[in-house]
C-alpha cells in the first residue's frame, strides 16, 4: 500500500501547487469558514445542549491535573503523612519543597485542568441562562451545579498558590487577560458562587443523576470555605445543616468509603465519578478526547513494589498514631489496616509492649512474604486507602474506585473544632464520639478543656482521614505552615520539611508561562 500511497501524494501535491498558482490573486480563495465547525451559537439551543455542558464541567474533574493523579501528590505527599521515594527526581523533589522548573508537569497540568474546569464552567454560568423554552427548574440547577465546580476548582487553587488570577466570564478573546485575585477576593468568590448555588441545588439525585452536585455538597464546601478563613460560627451554621439532614449518616464499615462497590454511599456528600471502562486501552496518558479512559490513577502511581509504581508511601509516625489507644475490645484501630499495607511485626513501629498480631496481606500475600527479605522493605508503610487489593491482584491506570472528596466523618470533626474554637467543647465531643464509635474506640471524657479537645482533634484527623487530601488544609487551618516553631514539629516527623521555608514553600510557584503572558506578580521568594 505504501508504494502506490506516495505516487497518489505526489500528484496530488502538484495539483495543489498548479491551484495556488493560478487562484493567488483572489485572496478570499481560501479564508472559508468550517461548515463542520461547531458554533457557540448553536451549541447552546436546547436543554440536552445545557446538560451535555454540564457534563463537561464534571468531566474536568477527572483531569490529571485534579483528581485523577497529580492532585494527590500537591496534597497528600506534600503533607507530613506521605512523601515520595519516585526515581523520576522531579517528582519526588515536588514533594519535598523543591522546585526549580516552575513549569514543571505536576504544577502545570494542575493549573490548566482547573483552568479548563473554570472555562467550562463559566460557559454554563454564561450561557444555559439564555436558552429558550427550558425547563426553569433545570436550568437554574445546571447553573448552580457549574458554579460549585468552579467554587470546588478555586478552593483548590487558592489553597495551593494563593494568588490566582480571577477568571469569572465566558470569553473566547484569546488576547483577553483576567485580573489576579487576592486570596481574600478569591475565598469571596468561593463563598459567593456557593451561597447562589445552595438554594437550587436538590437534596438528591436518581438514576444516571446520582454524582452531580447537591446542596449538601455546597453546604458542605462552604462550612470548609468558612473554616479555612477562621470564621468559625459561619462553618459552623453550615455544617449543621448537613449533620442535621437525613441524607446522611455514618456508614456501619469504614472500608466502604473507599471501594467502588460502595460509591455514592449515605456517608458520602460528593465524590469524583470514575470508571474502569476501557475505551482505547489503558489511558496512561489521561488525554480529555472522546477514546480516553474514566478510571483513577492513584492506586497505580501508589501501588506498593511489584503491583504499580510505587511513587507514593506512609510516614511511619502515622501508623503510630493509630497506636496510640486500642478499641474497646482490646484490638488495633480497624482504620490502620484500611489506611495502610504496614508490617504488623516490625518493633521499630510498634511499642514492644504490644504483641506482635496477624501478618499484613498485600494483594492476598503476607507483608513479611513478599517484602521480608529486605530490611528496608520491611519498615516501610505504604497506601491500602484506594487501592484495588480487595478485588484485583494487580493496579492499572483505569481504578474504578471514586475519589470522596467530601464526606460525614470530615463534617463532624470540622464541626467539633468549630465549636471548640468558640470555647464549646461540651458540645463538640460528642461529634468526634460519634467518629470513634463507628471505630469501636471508647467514648472521650466530656470534661476535655479546649486545649486538649484541640490537639484531641488534630489526632483524630490523622486517624480518620489521611490520605484523603484534606491535611494540607488542615495543616493551612492550624498555622503550622506559616510558624516556624511548628514546622520545626513537623520536620520530626517528615524529614522533608527541612526543605520548607516559612513564607515561601506553603503555596507553590506561579507558572512562569502564566507569570510572563498575563504579567502576574510571582508569589513570595520564589
Amino acid at each position: 500500500m505504501k508504494a502506490s500511497f506516495l505516487p497518489l501524494l505526489t500528484r496530488l501535491g502538484l495539483a495543489g501547487m498548479l491551484l495556488l498558482s493560478t487562484t493567488a490573486c483572489e485572496k478570499d480563495l481560501l479564508d472559508q469558514s468550517n461548515p463542520n465547525l461547531p458554533l457557540t451559537e448553536l451549541s447552546w439551543r436546547t436543554s440536552d445542549d445545557a446538560v451535555r455542558g454540564s457534563v463537561a464541567c464534571y468531566a474536568g474533574l477527572q483531569g490529571l491535573g485534579m483528581y485523577r493523579r497529580w492532585l494527590h501528590f500537591a496534597f497528600d505527599l506534600r503533607d507530613d503523612t506521605g512523601f515520595s521515594q519516585s526515581p523520576w527526581g522531579e517528582l519526588a523533589d515536588f514533594t519535598h519543597f523543591i522546585q526549580t522548573n516552575y513549569d514543571f508537569e505536576v504544577s502545570n497540568n494542575i493549573w490548566r485542568d482547573h483552568y479548563r474546569t473554570i472555562f467550562r464552567c463559566n460557559q454554563v454560568i454564561d450561557r444555559v441562562p439564555t436558552i429558550q423554552g427550558m425547563d426553569a427548574q433545570l436550568q437554574k440547577r445546571i447553573v448552580a451545579e457549574a458554579r460549585f465546580l468552579r467554587a470546588l476548582s478555586y478552593f483548590n487553587l487558592v489553597s495551593l498558590y494563593g494568588n490566582v488570577p480571577l477568571v469569572t466570564q465566558y470569553s473566547t478573546n484569546l488576547n483577553q487577560t483576567s485580573p489576579q485575585g487576592k486570596e481574600a477576593d478569591v475565598w469571596a468568590l468561593v463563598v459567593s458562587d456557593l451561597t447562589a448555588a445552595q438554594p437550587d441545588l436538590p437534596l438528591s439525585y436518581t438514576g444516571n443523576d446520582v454524582g452531580r452536585a447537591t446542596r449538601g455538597a455546597a453546604t458542605t464546601l462552604l462550612g470548609k470555605a468558612h473554616m479555612q478563613n477562621k470564621r468559625w460560627a459561619e462553618a459552623q451554621a453550615q455544617f449543621a445543616q448537613v449533620i442535621n439532614s437525613p441524607q446522611y449518616e455514618l456508614v456501619p464499615n469504614y472500608a466502604d468509603n473507599f471501594r467502588h462497590t460502595t460509591e455514592n454511599n449515605k456517608e458520602s456528600i460528593f465524590e469524583v465519578q470514575f470508571s474502569d471502562e476501557k475505551k482505547g486501552g489503558n489511558d496512561a496518558g489521561g488525554g480529555p478526547d472522546a477514546t480516553s479512559s474514566q478510571g483513577g490513577q492513584r492506586s497505580q502511581f501508589w501501588g506498593v513494589p511489584g503491583f504499580g509504581f510505587n511513587d507514593g508511601e506512609v510516614r511511619p509516625w502515622v501508623v503510630r498514631e493509630f497506636l496510640q489507644e486500642a478499641t474497646t475490645t482490646g484490638q488495633r484501630d480497624p482504620r490502620l489496616a484500611a489506611t495502610t499495607f504496614y508490617n504488623r511485626r516490625d518493633q521499630t513501629l510498634f511499642p514492644s509492649a504490644l504483641p506482635a498480631d496477624a501478618d499484613t496481606l498485600v494483594y492476598g500475600t503476607g507483608f513479611l512474604t513478599r517484602y521480608g527479605k529486605d530490611a528496608r522493605n520491611r519498615s516501610r508503610v505504604y497506601w491500602r486507602k484506594y487501592q484495588t487489593d480487595y478485588y484485583r491482584t494487580f493496579e492499572d491506570f483505569d481504578s474504578p474506585i471514586n475519589h470522596r472528596v467530601m464526606r460525614l466523618a470530615d463534617v463532624l470533626l470540622l464541626q467539633a473544632e468549630a465549636l471548640n474554637e468558640q470555647n464549646n467543647p461540651a458540645a463538640a465531643i460528642p461529634l468526634v464520639n460519634r467518629v470513634r464509635q463507628r471505630a469501636g474506640l471508647a467514648p472521650l471524657p466530656t470534661t476535655l478543656t479546649r486545649d486538649a479537645l484541640r490537639t484531641q482533634l488534630m489526632h483524630e484527623r490523622v486517624t480518620e482521614l489521611a490520605g484523603e487530601g484534606v491535611r494540607w488544609f488542615d495543616l493551612q487551618r492550624w498555622g503550622m505552615l506559616s510558624d516556624a516553631a511548628s514546622v520545626n514539629v513537623l520536620k520530626t516527623r517528615d524529614p522533608d520539611f527541612n526543605n520548607f521555608v516559612v513564607g515561601k514553600s506553603q503555596l507553590l510557584p506561579l507558572l512562569q508561562t502564566e507569570v510572563d503572558l498575563n504579567r502576574l506578580q510571582q508569589n513570595l521568594n520564589w
